[in-house]
């Protein structure tokens, strides 16, 4: 192998040995990962959403909402009872989100999972993708082609429609399908003082209308309008309710291990040992997987351009 000399990322690569590199564990499947990084949590939407910068530590969150299918299979395992609108022939379709669940129902599928329910600032970070402040999980301006609202549809769609919809860290239907619930109980003081590392929510929720306290629902849903669309939206209901339950489902979250940490890194380090190759298609598909995970890392960005160059100084 040829010695490859190239600064990247400020650090002088002299030269790239072939190394051997233990087996790493994979990212859990249909997962997306979300890298450590700050963000401006809220809008100026609403009252109850003041704007402030949050930082968040790595994490996972479900690529989907959770479907029919996946919580047939919990009901089947753990015998727990089937939700609202389970034999609803519009909204029953294994692929279709499942509706009808409570805080508690929806709990209890992502802890059988081994995971558990968002908190609040990592569902707005997720659909607010890399550059931290977009209004809709695909930018800024309301598109009604990328996402299920307004009764537009007449019922729920397939957990994985709408991919021009996703947001910038690939999780689908972050806007419409079904309001999601996460851990966090509602107060609409609470961005006023929240901490600005990994805020986990009030200790205790609003006492809406005298009927108990609430939980926070995000994303909109296929009956509600466009104003509950935008990613900082913040709904709320009671975690033992499941009215207006034709809209009320939930994906999970996890926190992210170092070894799904690590496989990111491998990546980079693939790249790498590509480029010192000449192989430089392999260390472009390699990069591109690396920056899917984390697209704002500089030294990340920085190798792509280099591989990008050499690709196009080849083709002349």
């Amino acid at each position: 192998m040829k010695p490859f000399h190239q600064t990247i990322g400020g650090t002088m690569m002299a030269s790239l040995l072939l190394i051997t590199t233990p087996a790493l564990s994979a990212g859990p499947e249909n997962m997306v990962l979300v890298p450590k990084g700050e963000f401006v949590m809220g809008s100026e939407n609403h009252q109850d959403e003041k704007p402030h910068n949050v930082v968040l530590d790595a994490y996972h969150i479900d690529t989907y909402e959770v479907s029919n299918k996946d919580y047939k299979e919990f009901m089947k395992n753990t015998g727990h009872a089937a939700p609202a609108y389970w034999d609803d022939p519009r909204l029953n379709k294994p692929e279709q989100p499942v509706v009808g669940v409570n805080w508690y129902d929806s709990s209890a599928f992502c802890e059988w999972k081994g995971k558990r329910l968002p908190t609040e600032a990592e569902w707005e970070r997720a659909a607010k993708g890399p550059d931290g402040h977009a209004h809709y999980p695909w930018g800024h301006e309301l598109d009604a082609s990328k996402a299920n609202y307004g009764q537009t549809v007449g019922q729920t769609t397939a957990v994985d429609s709408y991919p021009e919809g996703k947001s910038g860290f690939g999780a689908y239907n972050m806007a419409g399908n079904v309001f999601e619930w996460v851990s966090d109980w509602y107060d609409p003081g609470y961005f006023n003082v929240s901490p600005a590392m990994n805020p986990q929510g009030p200790s205790t929720g609003l006492n809406f209308a005298n009927q108990g306290q609430v939980k926070v629902l995000k994303g909109g849903s296929w009956l509600a309008p466009a104003s509950s669309l935008h990613t900082s939206h913040r709904f709320w209901n009671q975690p033992e309710n499941n009215s207006y339950g034709v809209g009320l489902g939930f994906r999970c979250a996890q926190a992210a291990s170092p070894a799904g940490l690590q496989n990111v890194q491998y990546d980079f380090m693939l790249s790498l040992i590509s480029m010192g190759q000449e192989k430089w298609q392999e260390a472009l598909t390699s990069i591109e997987k690396a920056l899917k995970a984390d697209p704002k890392n500089e030294e990340y960005l920085q190798t792509q351009t280099l591989i990008m160059d050499q690709i196009n100084k080849d083709k002349k």
